[in-house]
C-alpha cells in the first residue's frame, strides 16, 4: 500500500470501489483474523461502513453510493491501520460485539471474544442447576463484556467486575454506563481475590490470561496491541488459574460453580491436576479450553491444589 498516494481518490469513487480496495490491500499485507472476523469480505464491510458510521448491517444497496472527500480519507486511514500498523480493526473502530452485545474497547484491553459466550446464553445450564444466581463474579474483566452480559441474563444478579488493571476497569467503568447497569454492577481493583474478602459469590466467571510462553512468542502482530498483562501467564500458561482454583472455594456459595477459560492450555490444566473432576464444555459454535467445577469438587480438593 502506497500511503502517499494522492490520486487514489481520483482513481475510487464508491463505496463498493473502496471495500474492493480494502479487501485487496488486507489480503496482499495478509493481515490476520482473529478478532471479529474470519475473512476478508466481512472485515471489510465491517471497516468501510464504520468509516463512514453505517450501521454494522447497512443494506448493500449503499455500496453504490459515491463518497466524499473525506470520507475517502477517514476509509484510507482505517485501512492504513489495518494493513500496515496491524492494529485489530475493533480498537480502530472504538467497538467490539460480545454476546450479540456492542462494547467500548481500545488498546487497555483485551477484545472480547471468548466462546463462553455460548455459555452465557444458555444461563450455563445443565451446571448451574436450580442454584439461584444472586451474585456474579466476572474476575479478570477488562473490558467488563462477560459480567455485563451475565447481568444480561440473570436480570436481579449484582455483578462485581474485578481487575488488577486500572486503566482496563476504566473501560469497564464506561460500558456500565453505555448500558445503564450502574445499580446492579461494580467495578473492583484487586489483585484476584485479595481484595475481595469476605465476598461470597453463586457464580465466578474467569478469562484469565493463559497463553503460554511459546504461544506468546509466536502470535501473529494483531496481538502486540493487546496488553501482555492480559495474555501471558507463565511458561505453561497456568500460572494465574493455579492461584484462582486455590483461592475459588472460599469465595463460592455451597452450590456455587467455577466457569475458567483456559484455550491451549487445556492440556497443561489437565496433566497439571489429574485427579481435579474439571468438566471440559463442548462448545457447539467453535471454541475449546472451557472447564466448569462447582464449590463441593474444589473445596474437596483443596489439599491437591
Amino acid at each position: 500500500m502506497n500511503t502517499d498516494q494522492p490520486k487514489l481518490g481520483h482513481q475510487l469513487y464508491t463505496l463498493r470501489d473502496y471495500l474492493r480496495w480494502t479487501i485487496s490491500e488486507m489480503q496482499r499485507h495478509k493481515v490476520y483474523f482473529g478478532h471479529g472476523h474470519v475473512d476478508a469480505w466481512n472485515e471489510g464491510l465491517q471497516l468501510v461502513f464504520n468509516a463512514l458510521d453505517l450501521p454494522w448491517d447497512s443494506s448493500l444497496e449503499l455500496l453504490d453510493g459515491r463518497l466524499l472527500d473525506g470520507e475517502k480519507a477517514r476509509i484510507e486511514s482505517f485501512v492504513y491501520q489495518r494493513c500496515l500498523e496491524r492494529r485489530p480493526l475493533p480498537y480502530i473502530t472504538g467497538e467490539a460485539w460480545f454476546m450479540g452485545i456492542p462494547f467500548n474497547v481500545d488498546e487497555r484491553v483485551l477484545i472480547p471474544r471468548s466462546p463462553t459466550a455460548q455459555l452465557i446464553e444458555n444461563g450455563f445450564q445443565p451446571w448451574l442447576g436450580d442454584v439461584d444466581v444472586e451474585r456474579v463474579l466476572d474476575l479478570c474483566t477488562g473490558s467488563g463484556c462477560i459480567g455485563i452480559a451475565c447481568a444480561a441474563v440473570f436480570g436481579q444478579a449484582e455483578v462485581d467486575l474485578v481487575d488488577l488493571s486500572a486503566e482496563a476497569l476504566a473501560v469497564a467503568e464506561t460500558n456500565i454506563e453505555r448500558h445503564e447497569l450502574r445499580e446492579r454492577v461494580r467495578t473492583v481493583q484487586s489483585d484476584l481475590f485479595n481484595g475481595l474478602e469476605g465476598e461470597v459469590y453463586d457464580l465466578i466467571i474467569t478469562n484469565p490470561p493463559y497463553v503460554d510462553q511459546d504461544d506468546l512468542d509466536s502470535m501473529p502482530a494483531e496481538y502486540q496491541h493487546e496488553p501482555e498483562l492480559a495474555l501471558g501467564s507463565g511458561p505453561d500458561g497456568l500460572d494465574i488459574t493455579r492461584r484462582i482454583l486455590r483461592e475459588a472455594g472460599r469465595h463460592l456459595s455451597e452450590q456455587g460453580l467455577l466457569v475458567c477459560e483456559v484455550g491451549n492450555s487445556e492440556v497443561h490444566l489437565m496433566q497439571a491436576y489429574p485427579d481435579l473432576p474439571l468438566i471440559w464444555v463442548e462448545l457447539e459454535e467453535g471454541g475449546n479450553g472451557v472447564f466448569v467445577i462447582d464449590a463441593p469438587s474444589l473445596r474437596a480438593h483443596a489439599d491437591d491444589l
